[in-house]
């Protein structure tokens, strides 16, 4: 088994990254050295079956797995903002954090993609056949989709706003209820999430398989499709660049650091970061870093693990991001509306993102948004098998908006 024990309970699960981008270039290649031949269309045909089923299992886990997620994030959040007075300033400062990085997604992505369009040649290969686009809802059609008639029935389609938004509130009525059931209901979405996590686990672990009899098609539109991969790592990147940007100003502005000592005591946080892809891994060099920086152990020993927990600031800014990409790949049109639902989807799931790999996170995280603003989700099976390049992306953002806020806290409490 290779699932273990992560710090924060759920279980280990090791997606096989590598072998996933061995199975898009290897369905990339076998479509093109079996082309006009006699095996082409049996290949395609129960290649593209494989792929279908892979995504329609990855699709299976994705509501429960949300839902327990959601739930137990909002919980720990909120479990942690009671930890006290430093506790809610670094709470609160993830909060803005978190939204403003989402905000900046929706205004930048779109501007990107308007001036350096995808490759028109490759979206319909890699758009998955999704359907053409519709009309873009009007105010009241999202606001009718926050509040359904029944929210059974909103899990039975798989309709992710009212779903997100239930549980959010959900989680938060638990608080006001007695200790001992509770935690009765913590355990109950703890144990779900968990339990969903290992199934999700074994879906990517057939990864390979799928994203090979998807990839098999990409190969009608040869170069195209791979220049259209690398324009969305660096489309995706773009966003989390923005925000790694916003924590350097962060920590040079309200963390009082100065431009030499900053850069001086993150290169090997970034380094460690670089190697890892992991925030939980740099939180040692993190904890260093801060102590070159001036920033009070007390601070530092309490604001960085939590943020390490808790607090992923590039992720509703890159999840965004493949959801946008994923709309115009699709041709789904998307009203100032829609991107808001997007950016109030991606906070509440940024925030039940426990350390886990990139892939597992990908799936977790940008699932729920692209349903939330109407998107399809079958790009995005093969988007997951490049996600380990804009990772890094995320590792670097996340660890440099880790030290930042801290900084930030740190200063705010004066002496």
């Amino acid at each position: 088994m290779d699932e273990g024990k992560t710090a924060t309970g759920f279980p280990e699960i090791k997606v096989p990254a590598g072998l996933t981008f061995a199975g898009l270039v290897l369905g990339f290649l076998a479509g093109l050295v079996f082309q006009g031949t006699s095996l082409a269309e049996p290949l395609l045909k129960y290649g593209g079956l494989a792929g279908t089923l892979w995504l329609r299992a990855l699709q299976l886990t994705i509501v429960p797995l949300v839902i327990g997620l959601v739930f137990t994030g909002i919980s720990q959040t909120l479990a942690a903002a009671n930890g006290g007075k430093l506790a809610r300033r670094a709470v609160g400062l993830f909060f803005i954090v978190l939204l403003i990085s989402g905000t900046l997604s929706a205004l930048l992505v779109p501007a990107l993609l308007t001036a350096f369009p995808i490759p028109e040649r490759a979206a319909a290969a890699l758009s998955g056949g999704a359907a053409t686009a519709g009309e873009v809802p009007g105010f009241a059609q999202v606001l009718l989709a926050m509040m359904p008639e029944n929210i059974f029935a909103s899990a039975a389609s798989g309709a992710m706003l009212p779903i997100v938004l239930f549980v959010s509130v959900f989680a938060v009525a638990t608080t006001r209820i007695a200790a001992a059931p509770r935690a009765q209901l913590n355990h109950v979405f703890e144990g779900l999430a968990a339990a969903m996590m290992v199934m999700v686990g074994w879906v990517l672990k057939l990864a390979p398989i799928g994203v090979f009899g998807l990839a098999l098609p990409l190969a009608s539109s040869g170069a195209d499709a791979i220049g259209a991969l690398a324009h969305y790592v660096l489309i995706v990147s773009a966003a989390g660049f923005v925000v790694m940007l916003g924590g350097v100003v962060l920590a040079l502005t309200l963390g009082g650091q100065k431009v030499g000592t900053f850069f001086r005591a993150m290169t090997p946080v970034y380094a460690v970061a670089l190697s890892t892809q992991s925030s939980l891994a740099s939180l040692p060099a993190m904890l260093a870093a801060t102590r070159k920086m001036g920033v009070r152990e007390a601070t530092a020993d309490f604001v960085l693990p939590l943020a390490v927990a808790i607090f992923r600031a590039t992720s509703p800014a890159m999840n965004m991001g493949v959801a946008i990409y994923a709309a115009y790949l699709t041709g789904t049109p998307l009203s100032p509306l829609v991107l808001g639902a997007g950016v109030l989807v991606a906070f509440l799931v940024s925030l039940s993102s426990v350390s886990l790999p990139g892939t597992l996170s990908f799936v977790i995280s940008v699932g729920p948004i692209a349903n939330a603003m109407g998107v399809p989700i079958a790009p995005l099976a093969l988007l997951v098998a490049v996600e380990m390049l804009p990772d890094i992306m995320r590792t670097l953002g996340n660890v440099t908006l880790d030290v930042a806020t801290t900084a930030t806290v740190d200063r705010q409490r004066g002496d």
